[in-house]
């Protein structure tokens, strides 16, 4: 490999992760801090409607990304890698800037909630470019036969938004007062997130687009939406399906975890953190040896088998939570289930990447990804908070789950089982 080769691994690597860890944080951040928000900008006499409210507002963001992720799909497909991702991370930013400076209730009134949803909106349209852009960008900078390492730091990364976006949480929540934390103390968290944003634009700006995608934009016929759905509507409902577990455990067994902790289990708001923690350094740690293996092994046997292990353990390890509460118990669950999941976050990006070809990649990508982070991840903890109100039971949030799971292993049977091919060299001239 040449130098130019490994200084553009490196970059892609690197502006890949920053951008997709920024993402990542800013949406943990808001589920994390649903019960601080949903008091100050959706005031109620009922604390349920509330919490209804707040959890709504976090999913709201959802219904942009499909939008963003086609128009900026499209726009990574024909203008570059390079180009979406910077004015993905500007967008990004300043949706976290509308956040970190909106007033409360309590001094603007119903300005205040809509304050928070314009933000949510406009993060969630640069969100929905994220994704698929900056897989494209690591599996085509990677050597063909360590894709899946490469591919396996768009989850690492995302483990590692959340573990950060755990510990402020969990420094804010249990270093200030609750009156500290509801007045100046949930800013913090954005406010750390709007340090990252111009850091990741700098390093996006100065970024090279992959030969994969230059070669694409001369010789493949350029990037079209009934391009995309006509001649790859397989791969766009397997990856659409394989993406649900994804989300389903990320958005109800991590980003609404804590919330879980406190309303349901009635453990300590800034311990339940410490669970969230574990896990995603789990997550972290694991998924980049979860991907190499699958260089080797394959990606679907190893996929499939993660979610088949984690389907038949989760709700056993919920109800023996649910029957005797501790935060001990808790941060014993979700590391098993941080263990389980590796195996199919690590090989995951690289699994749905290879579906496509690299002229219409990002846009392939971003439509499976973002269509089944709305429908799946975005309500997550909007029904679930539903789903346990109206059932009385406090394993709900497992059903969720196990449905989730069971889609994407009927998802994840139908990719064939041959698809580890690299598809950019097909395209290329003998």
């Amino acid at each position: 490999m040449s130098a130019a080769s490994r200084s553009l691994n490196t970059k892609a690597v690197i502006a890949a992760v920053i951008g997709n860890a920024l993402e990542w944080y800013d949406f943990t951040v808001f589920g994390f801090l649903t019960v601080v928000i949903a008091e100050l900008f959706f005031p109620s006499d009922n604390d349920y409607s509330s919490l209804l409210r707040a959890t709504a507002t976090f999913g709201v963001a959802f219904f942009m990304r499909p939008v963003g992720g086609i128009v900026l799909g499209l726009y990574a497909d024909r203008a570059g890698r390079k180009a979406a991702l910077s004015l993905v991370i500007a967008l990004m930013t300043l949706g976290i800037l509308v956040l970190a400076l909106a007033p409360p209730y309590s001094a603007i009134g119903i300005a205040a909630p809509i304050l928070i949803v314009l933000g949510r909106l406009l993060q969630g349209f640069s969100a929905g470019g994220e994704f698929g852009s900056a897989t494209a960008l690591l599996i085509e900078a990677a050597p063909f036969s360590r894709r899946g390492f490469y591919g396996s730091f768009q989850m690492a990364s995302q483990a590692a938004a959340l573990l950060l976006g755990a510990v402020v949480g969990a420094l804010v929540t249990r270093g200030l007062s609750p009156e500290a934390l509801r007045w100046w103390g949930w800013r913090v968290p954005f406010i750390v997130g709007l340090i990252i944003g111009p850091i990741g634009f700098y390093i996006r700006r100065n970024l090279a687009d992959s030969e994969a995608f230059l070669h694409a934009r001369q010789t493949a016929r350029r990037a079209t939406l009934r391009e995309v759905f006509t001649g790859h509507s397989r791969e766009i409902f397997c990856g659409l399906g394989s993406v649900i577990a994804l989300t389903v455990t990320i958005y109800v067994l991590i980003s609404y975890l804590p919330t879980f902790a406190v309303k349901e289990l009635k453990l300590p708001y800034a311990q339940s953190f410490y669970a969230v923690i574990v896990g995603n350094l789990l997550l972290m740690v694991l998924s980049p040896i979860a991907g190499a293996w699958s260089d080797r092994r394959g990606r679907k046997g190893l996929s499939l088998w993660s979610l088949i292990i984690t389907l038949v353990l989760i709700y056993p390890l919920f109800s023996w939570l649910a029957g005797a509460p501790s935060v001990s118990k808790l941060i014993l669950v979700e590391a098993i289930l941080s263990v389980t999941l590796a195996g199919y976050y690590g090989p995951f990006g690289a699994m749905i990447a290879e579906l496509y070809p690299a002229n219409v990649r990002s846009t392939g990508l971003s439509i499976a990804y973002n269509l089944a982070v709305m429908l799946f991840g975005g309500f997550g903890p909007f029904f679930v908070t539903w789903l346990i109100k109206t059932t009385g039971s406090p394993l709900a949030p497992t059903y969720y789950v196990m449905a989730g799971l069971t889609l994407s292993i009927i998802a994840v049977a139908c990719i064939p089982a041959m698809r580890h091919v690299d598809l950019d060299a097909r395209r290329k001239p003998a």
